[in-house]
């Protein structure tokens, strides 16, 4: 694993690096509040198959924020990508993300679907805001509250975080580090509150629904089956999902949104079924 930044035009955009040489290329866009390490278990596993490059998205890890909130928008967003994929020198990929980072790798294929080679949304991208439940200010609000907590030490920290998976190994230590900040003596999200509430905002004044039918074939989402109680949400979102763009939808057992950290073996799997071409 190697990391490192990249200039995009004035701003540094950190970058987490497994696998080399001419093998094909998978590249990676987390979710919100997560970092490029969110990857780290999928990536071990796979590196000698595929070179995978994985990105701190703005305001996220150790890149920087965007000065204004419009730039998360979704189409700028997609332009943001297309600017790192050339810096990066990408002429095709695959394209595996999770959360948040589906939302934006649907723009992404809105615009840039040739350069695809194959897509793989962990538990996002399905999920319209319209139907969601709560309206941009509640989600707002809750997100520029939540990202602003503070821990007394790195212990109490890494307990929050574990509790967030169900499984939890030395790899995830390694992720960990990545997402709590120490100051004065506490620690501190590495997305602050300001970046949470701009991605919401913009999650909601371009909603992915208006987009499913401009999405190419062969899409393969992977799905949460935990909690129980939102098991139906997820089934209707998914089921629009599935009708508009043709996507594959398949429900991992056992699995919470942070699916790729609760099951990662089963993320390995699907990728090496769908994008055998490294053999």
């Amino acid at each position: 694993m190697k990391r490192y930044f990249i200039e995009n035009g004035t701003m540094p955009v950190h970058i987490t690096e497994w696998g080399s040489g001419n093998i094909p290329v998978i590249f990676c866009l987390h979710g919100l509040g997560s970092t490029s390490l969110s990857f780290i278990d999928v990536a071990e596993e796979l590196k000698g198959e595929y070179r995978i490059i994985s990105v701190d998205a703005p305001g996220h890890g150790k890149t920087p924020a965007f000065p204004n909130a419009e730039d998360y928008e979704m189409p700028r967003m997609a332009e943001w990508l297309k600017d790192i994929i050339a810096t990066l020198e990408l002429k095709d990929f695959y394209f595996l993300s999770h959360s948040w980072g589906s939302f934006v790798h649907l723009f992404y294929l809105k615009k840039y679907q040739d350069r695809v080679k194959g897509s793989i949304f962990i538990d996002g991208g399905y999920q319209s805001k319209r139907h969601g439940g709560k309206s941009m200010e509640q989600e707002m609000a809750y997100y520029e509250k939540d990202f602003e907590q503070t821990w007394a030490n790195w212990d109490e920290f890494l307990t929050l975080v574990k509790s967030e998976t169900m499984t939890w190994t030395p790899l995830k230590e390694k992720a960990a580090e990545d997402l709590g900040l120490r100051k004065d003596g506490r620690i501190y999200w590495h997305a602050r509150g300001t970046t949470g509430a701009n991605i919401i905002k913009a999650m909601h004044k371009d909603d992915i629904e208006d987009i499913f039918e401009d999405m190419p074939p062969g899409i393969l989402l992977l799905k949460a089956t935990l909690p129980h109680h939102l098991v139906e949400d997820r089934k209707n979102q998914a089921e629009r999902f599935q009708q508009k763009t043709r996507a594959e939808v398949k429900d991992i057992s056992e699995a919470t949104h942070l699916l790729h950290w609760d099951r990662p073996q089963a993320v390995v799997e699907e990728v090496r079924r769908r994008w055998p071409d490294q053999k």
